[in-house]
């Protein structure tokens, strides 16, 4: 590895300074840092001070103060290669080869941050431009932010030439630079082959680190024009899994609230903070990951993931789950929030204000052992021998995936009661209260237990895709990348029985997510490192419709076409079972009724639909 710094920051993300001065000193958790006798001097009283979020220490004693390699050097009486290597094995990362050209990289870094705050005034500056008016009218119109907002979060817009380029190349600026900064794509990296700006007819959002100085940028289309956001790519100074915007305003609220909210992305952070709640951080542009839960925890040891309330959200937390169950250790974990009504936390927040969402955040926030049981047993019923031991077998896996002995220990005795529950509730499903005698009872009327034992019946499944519609689906996305973030949330209502064609949809709606600008050879690249390709390539319906040279709009037509197929269908068979029931009922089933006059009402909608396609 060339750049040492790199390597050294590295090093202090994965490695906790408090963990570290700990094996030295006893430390005593107070506020927002650790106290302690200082190593460096002999005291009774302690003034010895541990800041885990800004990664240093500080005696008020005697005055030392360090981060956590200068700490390993002093306290252990260790040259500087040798408490490299010490923390360097601490977190698992393989030394660099150290020469002479490291302290150039370093002015270099330097240099670089500098180079990312002038494209910062030049985005700020050009808001209050005439050209920019449409996007400071986007601003505070519909996003509704005050001056005090858009000047905090230094705001800005991108104009739709190549100003940024021509203004940084007037401050000197190479070209090769800003190319290595992401500010523009050189002409030796893009078909065009010619050099223009990355960002163009944006609302930009800088993008800082802990430490607030600027080192990346999100920009918003006003628009319908897609990608709808843009992130910088990943450059010697930006590494997005790593990297949470807002953590540098966060960590200081998140110490006073004693909470941390993780948000689905950077405008819910702003529009959080705008209402006064201003301990709230996001990822940026993926699913979130090991190196920025374990940010999280620097600041508060439960922070609450919130996310909308609809199926991307729910997707989205159990791809938390998945991440934060192999790292979870005692004391640390994360908490969840769904928003009601599909609503993000924006459109709520304006809707309903900021005491109704304390009061959801105080009264609805859920825990992360009741996410992992909703994850396999939502809209599930465990009535068979079969079903009740795959679930066993499911709910084992996972507690598996917990490295930390203890804490895996009381997940596998958290799990197992929830095991007999379900099965016992499934147990309770399978009985058919129609197939007993219907005697008079004290307590309610024959009607009463009739009609309930009808409904008990009436059917609720959730719809399945026939796996011709699913293949055909998939096949579409994969070729027409934008028709996935149109119908990640449609699908999420049925149900994809074929276990390998849910993990290709599933992984398919991932990878998307990650990739700045999803196209055909981007998605199949990345479904061949998650070992998908050739899943994908044996979907012949994806070549032929290369063959077709299908269009977005054909596409969108016939996915909907075949979804309101399939919803007609099984709606079809739900108004069937209903209309037995009432005909084989000895009293009328006024509940079984109510839902047969639904079910026709939504197979007339779904009629007038098919027609407008």
């Amino acid at each position: 590895m060339a750049d040492l710094q790199k390597f050294i920051d590295e090093l202090r993300a994965k490695v906790s300074i408090a963990d570290v001065v700990g094996e030295k000193v006893k430390l005593v958790r107070k506020g927002r840092e650790y106290t302690g006798l200082c190593p460096f001097h002999n005291e009774k009283t302690p003034s010895f001070t541990v800041n885990e979020a800004k990664g240093f220490y500080h005696c008020f004693g005697c005055g030392a103060h360090g981060d956590i390699l200068k700490f390993e050097m002093e306290a252990n009486n260790l040259p500087f290669m040798e408490a490299l290597e010490k923390l360097a094995h601490k977190a698992g990362l393989e030394v660099p080869r150290i020469s002479h050209e490291n302290k150039a990289e370093v002015e270099k870094r330097k240099s670089l941050y500098e180079i990312m705050e002038l494209a910062v005034k030049f985005f700020e500056r050009n808001l209050r431009l005439p050209e920019g008016q449409q996007a400071l009218d986007y601003l505070r119109n519909r996003r509704g932010f005050s001056e005090e907002t858009i000047a905090k979060f230094r705001m800005g817009y991108a104009p739709a030439n190549n100003g940024l380029r021509a203004w940084l190349a007037s401050k000197n600026v190479s070209e090769q630079d800003m190319g290595d900064l992401g500010l523009v794509s050189l002409a030796e990296h893009n078909t065009s082959k010619r050099t223009f700006d990355f960002f163009r007819d944006r609302v930009m959002i800088p993008i800082f680190d802990k430490a607030g100085r600027p080192i990346a940028f999100g920009g918003r289309v006003m628009g319908d024009a897609q990608p709808k956001y843009l992130n910088s790519p990943e450059t010697p100074i930006f590494q997005k899994r790593r990297i949470l915007y807002n953590m540098n305003y966060a960590r200081d609220k998140a110490f006073e609230a004693k909470n941390l909210l993780i948000c689905e992305g950077y405008m819910d952070v702003i529009a959080l903070d705008a209402y006064g709640i201003g301990y709230a951080v996001a990822p940026l542009g993926t699913a979130l990951t090991e190196d920025q839960i374990q940010e999280t925890w620097r600041v508060c040891s439960e922070p609450v993931c919130c996310f909308d309330g609809d199926g991307a959200g729910v997707r989205a937390a159990m791809r938390s789950v998945d991440r934060v169950l192999p790292i979870l250790k005692p004391g640390y974990s994360l908490r969840f929030l769904f928003l009601p009504d599909k609503q993000d936390p924006d459109e709520f927040l304006k809707a309903k204000g900021q005491g109704e969402f304390l009061k959801l955040l105080d009264s609805e926030t859920k825990p992360l052992k009741d996410i992992l049981g909703r994850k396999y047993t939502e809209n599930n019923v465990f009535n068979t021998p079969e079903k009740k031991a795959l679930l066993e077998k499911t709910m084992k896996e996972e507690a598996a995936k917990i490295a930390d002995e203890t804490v895996r220990g009381y997940y596998m005795q958290d799990l197992q009661s929830r095991l007999y529950y379900e099965i016992g509730r499934g147990a309770k499903s399978a009985y058919r209260p129609e197939f007993q005698p219907w005697r008079e009872r004290s307590g309610s009327s024959y009607r009463e237990r009739r009609a309930q034992g009808l409904n008990a019946t009436v059917v609720h499944s959730q719809k399945v895709l026939d796996e011709a519609v699913v293949k055909f689906v998939i096949a579409a996305m994969i070729y027409c990348p934008p028709l996935i973030a149109e119908y990640e949330e449609k699908l999420s209502g049925f149900e994809i029985k074929n276990p390998g064609l849910r993990k290709l949809f599933d992984t398919l709606v991932e990878v998307s997510s990650e990739l700045e600008e999803a196209d055909f050879s981007s998605l199949c690249e990345a479904m061949k490192q998650r070992g998908l390709l050739e899943q994908v390539n044996t979907l012949w319906e994806v070549q032929m419709l290369k063959t077709q040279k299908a269009d977005e709009l054909k596409l969108r037509d016939e996915i909907n076409t075949k979804i309101v197929e399939v919803q007609l269908q099984q709606l079809e068979a739900e108004i069937k079972e209903c209309l037995r029931q009432i005909e084989t009922a000895e009293v009328f089933p006024d509940e079984v009724y109510k839902r047969y006059e639904s079910l026709k009402k939504e197979k007339e909608q779904l009629l007038n639909a098919e027609e407008a396609i």
